[in-house]
C-alpha cells in the first residue's frame, strides 16, 4: 500500500509539473497609466486588467479665474481578446469642479464620458525592439452638468515604444481625434502627442515626458503643453499589481497649472 501511495503521489506531482510547463507565461505587467503616453503592449488573451485613478487633482488659473477639478475613481477596464488584440472601456464615476470667479464660486459635480477602445498590435507584441500598435476609440456623451465633451467624439492613437541603452525605454504616442466646437454646434479636429522616457530602478519605474495638443476650434486655435513626471511600483511578491503616482506641470496658460494623481492597476 505504501508503494502504491508513493507511486500515485509521484504521478500527480508529475502531472502538475507538466501542466505548469504547458501553461503560457504571462507578459510582464504593462499598464496604460501613469503618464499620458500610451504603451503599445497587449494584455494576455483571456485576462482582465483594471486600472483605477484613485484621485486626480488639477488646477487652472486663467484671467483671474481659478478652476479646480477632482476626478475620483476614474477607471479603465482592459480585456485581452487574442495574442495581438484587446478591448478597453474607460469611465469616471465622480467629477467635482470648483470654478472661482470674481462673482463667486460655481460648484459642479457629476460623471464623465464613456470611452470604448480597441487596440491591435502592428508588430509582434512579444518581440524585442520597436513595438507599434493602433488604437481607434469612440467617446459617448454620458457626462452630466457639462463635465464632458458635449457630444460624440472619436479618434485614433498610434502607441510606439522602443528600448534604448541602459534599460531606458522611449514611448511615443501621436493622436488625432474629433472634438466638439466651443459653441456646441459641430465638431473639428484636434491633434496631440506625448513622448516619454522611462527606466526601471528595482521594482520602481521612473518616467518623464512631454505632452502637447493643438485644438483647431473655429472660434480660435488653442495649444496646450505639459511636462510630466511619474513613478510606478510593482511589489516583487505581487507581479500582477501596480501602484503609481505623478505630477504634471502646465507649460502655457491654456493648460492646467498643476495636475497630481495616484492610482492602482491589477491584472486578473
Amino acid at each position: 500500500m505504501t508503494a502504491l501511495a508513493l507511486g500515485a503521489a509521484a504521478l500527480l506531482l508529475g502531472a502538475a509539473r507538466a501542466r505548469a510547463e504547458e501553461a503560457p507565461q504571462l507578459r510582464p505587467l504593462c499598464a496604460d497609466r501613469p503618464g499620458k503616453a500610451t504603451p503599445p503592449c497587449i494584455l494576455d488573451a483571456g485576462h482582465l486588467q483594471l486600472e483605477v485613478g484613485l484621485v486626480d487633482y488639477s488646477v487652472l488659473k486663467e484671467a483671474g479665474d481659478r478652476d479646480r477639478s477632482f476626478a475620483i475613481g476614474g477607471f479603465e477596464l482592459r480585456a485581452g481578446l487574442t495574442r495581438r488584440t484587446e478591448v478597453e472601456l474607460a469611465w469616471t464615476p465622480l467629477i467635482l469642479d470648483r470654478d472661482r470667479q470674481a462673482g463667486g464660486t460655481q460648484r459642479t459635480s457629476g460623471v464623465g464620458d464613456l470611452t470604448l477602445g480597441f487596440r491591435a498590435a502592428l508588430t509582434d507584441p512579444d518581440a524585442e525592439g520597436l513595438l507599434i500598435s493602433i488604437e481607434p476609440f469612440v467617446t459617448a456623451p454620458t457626462a452630466t452638468h457639462g463635465l464632458g465633451a458635449g457630444g460624440w467624439t472619436g479618434g485614433v492613437l498610434l502607441p510606439m515604444q522602443t528600448p534604448l541603452p541602459d534599460q531606458v525605454s522611449l514611448t511615443v504616442t501621436p493622436q488625432i481625434a474629433t472634438a466638439r466646437d466651443a459653441d456646441g454646434r459641430g465638431g473639428h479636429l484636434a491633434a496631440a502627442a506625448a513622448a516619454g522616457l522611462s527606466r526601471p530602478v528595482g521594482p520602481t519605474t521612473l518616467g518623464a515626458e512631454l505632452w502637447g495638443m493643438v485644438d483647431d476650434d473655429p472660434q480660435g486655435r488653442t495649444y496646450q503643453a505639459s511636462f510630466d513626471v511619474s513613478c510606478a511600483w510593482t511589489p516583487k511578491t505581487a507581479p500582477d499589481l501596480q501602484f503609481d503616482g505623478g505630477v504634471n506641470a502646465g507649460l502655457n496658460r491654456h493648460t492646467p497649472d498643476v495636475e497630481a494623481y495616484v492610482g492602482v492597476s491589477r491584472r486578473f
